[in-house]
């Protein structure tokens, strides 16, 4: 299986599949254990699971995630009967921190460690239950809701570094801010082993998340220079296939952090030169020779998004736009608009004249108005929603596509109410 694994990550790396075909966040044929060598497990789920043996005893680095958790514990099990002494938790997104109980329920103590942010993540959580809940119905296309409460919170933290003995094997542990402020990523100099974390997930960085708190680029960029200096031999990713190959780990952590290092840079100088957010929305790119890459692409997050955070990051939520400082409520501006152009069946058709001329952004302000303007208009919500349609099928981020699909079907749930209310009547 290992050889298997290896092997379409090469397949993937040299380009002869495409990321689109292997999504680093959908797990093949419902995920699998690879033993990659003697004593090293690594879980193909929604977030991987690896796990180090030595002289009978279990280190976990992450721990599954609240969907896959009981099948992470099931394979592991089919693996090694080793008593599970230590699980390493790289950041406290869902994904990554459920299995744990299920290996203190077999009767032996496990040491649960983590960055000392991780808790106050925790804490956040249960505040936000309810809005991280209705991010994921949107974002994985869940039919309600979801978001657990009831985390296994860290037995011991630490601040900058930290080593682990494994019964003699030395598992290290670092930090630095990229997609959360709580990021562990860990290093087995022994075996040449570097499990990133979601600091590599084979995809563009998750760095500018639109539903999501901070997110910290020029961080991540240099905690993945300092990866690519190992000489490692062998990466475990946080998402996606395991990578083989010194030249190979550092040619695609290098990548990564150039990609984050210019969006820093180009960002940065606009906002110097006194630019707004929306000419930075507009003017800074990838650049061209890291557009290729298959690591890369945006299936996930969208780079124009971490443009978004930047400014968030650096210079606060005002866009410098005066007329956003303290707005109109937008059904009055879209009410304002459609009067002045003869009513929101009007914004609807121009809208749709621009959807026809692929001009998508500006038809998705013009329906959106349009729909604010007058909410209760079937005819209107139509055109909403097949203009959302069209963005969702234009879009290949994940997060992108979650909002276009909501809001498709937003407009669909109000036309069937408005239908049904017609029809009562």
């Amino acid at each position: 299986m290992s050889i298997d694994l290896l092997a379409e990550s090469e397949r993937l790396l040299s380009g002869e599949v495409s990321i689109d075909q292997y999504h680093p966040l959908f797990i093949r044929d419902g995920g699998a254990l690879a033993e990659l060598a003697d004593g090293l497990a690594f879980v193909e789920s929604f977030a991987n699971v690896t796990a180090f043996v030595n002289d009978g005893r279990m280190l976990l680095v992450d721990a599954g995630g609240i969907l896959h958790f009981r099948q992470v514990h099931e394979q592991l099990r089919t693996w090694t009967d080793a008593p599970l002494d230590v699980a390493v938790y790289t950041h406290g997104h869902v994904d990554h921190v459920w299995a744990v109980p299920l290996f203190e329920a077999e009767g032996h103590p496990v040491r649960v460690v983590a960055h000392e942010n991780l808790p106050a993540r925790f804490d956040r959580y249960d505040l936000t239950n309810g809005y991280n809940g209705t991010i994921n119905q949107r974002q994985f296309k869940l039919a309600e809701p979801m978001f657990p409460s009831g985390f296994r919170y860290p037995d011991e933290t630490y601040r900058q570094d930290m080593v682990i003995s494994l019964n003699g094997l030395s598992v290290e542990l670092h930090h630095d801010k990229g997609e959360t402020d709580d990021g562990t990523w860990v290093w087995v100099p022994e075996h040449k082993v570097l499990c990133t974390g979601d600091l590599f997930i084979w995809a563009a960085p998750n760095c500018g998340n639109p539903q999501k708190v901070q997110r910290f680029p020029f961080e991540w960029a240099a905690a993945l220079r300092k990866m690519a200096a190992l000489g490692a031999e062998l990466m475990l990713p946080g998402h996606g296939l395991p990578i083989a190959g010194r030249d190979r780990i550092a040619g695609v952590l290098s990548d990564t952090a150039e990609l984050l290092e210019s969006l820093v840079e180009q960002s940065l100088a606009l906002m110097n030169q006194g630019a707004r957010l929306d000419d930075l929305i507009h003017t800074v790119r990838v650049p061209e020779h890291l557009t290729s890459r298959p690591w890369l692409q945006p299936v996930y997050d969208d780079p124009e998004f971490v443009v978004r955070n930047l400014w968030r990051l650096y210079g606060g939520w005002y866009d410098g736009n005066p007329s956003h400082l303290q707005p109109a409520p937008e059904s009055s501006l879209a009410s304002e608009l459609a009067t002045l152009v003869g009513g929101a069946a009007v914004l609807a058709d121009r809208a749709l004249e621009l959807l026809a001329g692929n001009d998508l952004r500006l038809a998705g302000h013009l329906a959106e108005f349009a729909a604010l303007a007058d909410p209760k208009d079937p005819g209107v919500l139509a055109v909403r929603r097949e203009v959302n349609e069209a963005r969702l099928n234009s879009e290949r981020s994940l997060m992108a596509q979650g909002i276009y699909r909501w809001a498709v079907n937003e407009s669909t749930d109000r036309i069937e109410q408005i239908n049904k209310v017609d029809g009562d009547n």
